[in-house]
């Protein structure tokens, strides 16, 4: 083994494919595997994801072919045939998708031939064996298999509808809260947006997702092959931006959306004021506060390229907060990762953050230390302080070492039961900012 993975914060490709399917309504999953690593891996995000459930059928009720020693040396086909038919029979769905694992697809189990023979009830199969990749990997295999095998292919398109990707079940612990506030602020301008998994959705609207005009991915590092499975499928164009968090963000994610669908420039700017009218009326309840208790903190972001530059260019842009240290744990690709820490010279803070690429948390842990001058036991020495560290449960005990701030936002969080919150768009963002400034005043 040249390299592991210290803590890791991802689960294998075939729990995110696990973790996408829960969120789609109705969906069943059947997994062709071996016993245990359905159960595992769904419970690894409800219990790790704010406590988010295991969906309309997962958990321990999930459908598994369970394979054995026999299975591994003659096949497995007939098991997994068997167990689609015994799923169709007792479970109602309104699509079944089959799902692999590593020992099935190293001994050549042609899963998705399988469930090839059943498509005229809603079945479709997905390679997902473990060593595909991480969470985000699963997610995006899922999605891909949706938009080539089930998504009607659709001449006519709507100009004022977009397909939104990006925003990953379960791995974004707030995807639920960041769907709906997306939803409701793309509203105002008169955009319908596709998410796979929002409130009102069902797998009859996915069918329909081929008359979109756009597709918008959130993710450097997910969504990125479900958007250009679009494109090459259904002919839909495609464009990456970030998680829009605070006004700033939102009102440059609505400019681009309406610059790309030919929407008024004149709707977009009559949103963007009454949203940030409504945002900084909450927002300066809290500025005197805020500047007499001295609130203003060193940030230390430790999470993923889905929410490093969006959290950090909100706290240091809209509440003042100096950015320090950066920590991103999914980008690989040399060429990513430059044209990702590139984005934050775009803050106005004179102070930018040290960016580094790297997923154990030892180094982190190190590499944080790193970029503090050390004490030498000099007569005046300027600790690394005041600090708040955002990041997951992981960084709970770095950040009481240093006696910071702390929040939980990337995962895995499971010391938060998360609902409907979200800290997208204008909205979002004000319980994001409670979120931050009720842990300094928790103790009060």
């Amino acid at each position: 083994m040249s390299d592991f993975i210290e803590r890791s914060k991802f689960s294998c490709a075939l729990g995110g494919a696990l973790s996408t399917i829960a969120a789609i309504p109705k969906a069943v999953p059947i997994v062709h595997a071996s016993g245990g690593c359905a159960a595992a891996l769904s419970g690894t995000y409800n219990l790790s994801a704010g406590y988010r459930g295991v969906g309309y059928c997962g958990g321990n009720m999930i459908p598994t072919s369970n394979i054995s020693q026999s299975h591994i040396v003659f096949g497995g086909e007939s098991k997994l045939e068997g167990q689609i038919e015994a799923t169709l029979k007792y479970l109602k769905g309104d699509i079944y998708i089959v799902v692999t694992g590593c020992q099935t697809e190293m001994i050549g189990d042609d899963a998705v031939g399988v469930a090839e023979r059943y498509r005229d009830q809603n079945v479709i199969g997905v390679n997902t064996p473990g060593f595909l990749g991480t969470t985000l990997r699963g997610y995006d295999a899922v999605l891909s298999a949706l938009v080539k095998n089930f998504i009607e292919k659709k001449e006519e398109k709507d100009p004022k509808t977009i397909n939104l990707l990006g925003i990953v079940p379960g791995h974004d612990v707030f995807y639920r809260g960041n769907i709906s506030h997306l939803k409701e602020l793309l509203a105002k301008i008169g955009v319908k947006a596709n998410t796979f998994f929002a409130d009102g959705e069902s797998v009859e609207s996915i069918k329909q997702y081929g008359d979109a005009s756009l597709t918008v991915v959130l993710s450097e590092a997910a969504g990125q092959i479900t958007a250009k499975t679009f494109e090459s499928v259904h002919k839909i164009p495609y464009v990456t931006t970030e998680l829009p968090i605070g006004p700033k963000a939102s009102e440059r994610f609505l400019r681009l959306v309406a610059e790309k669908l030919g929407i008024d420039s004149a709707l977009v700017d009559e949103v963007v004021a009454a949203e940030t009218k409504y945002f900084y009326s909450y927002l300066e309840r809290i500025v005197d506060v805020a500047a007499d208790l001295d609130f203003q903190r060193y940030v230390v972001a430790i999470t993923d390229s889905y929410y490093a530059y969006p959290l950090v260019d909100f706290v240091s842009e809209e509440l003042g907060w100096i950015p320090h240290f950066v920590a991103i744990n999914d980008l690989k690709d040399k060429d990513k990762q430059a044209a990702y820490t590139k984005k934050f010279e775009n803050l106005t803070s004179k102070t930018k953050p040290a960016v580094i690429y790297e997923d154990k948390y030892g180094l982190v842990k190190k590499k944080l230390r790193a970029s503090w001058p050390y004490n030498n036991n000099q007569k005046y020495y300027d600790a690394l302080g005041p600090l708040y560290i955002i990041g997951s449960v992981v960084e709970r005990n770095l950040a009481t070492d240093y006696g910071a701030g702390f929040l939980t936002v990337a995962f895995p969080v499971s010391n938060r039961a998360v609902l409907n919150k979200g800290y997208a768009g204008f909205r979002g963002a004000l319980s994001l900012v409670e979120d931050l400034l009720t842990n300094l005043v928790a103790s009060r």
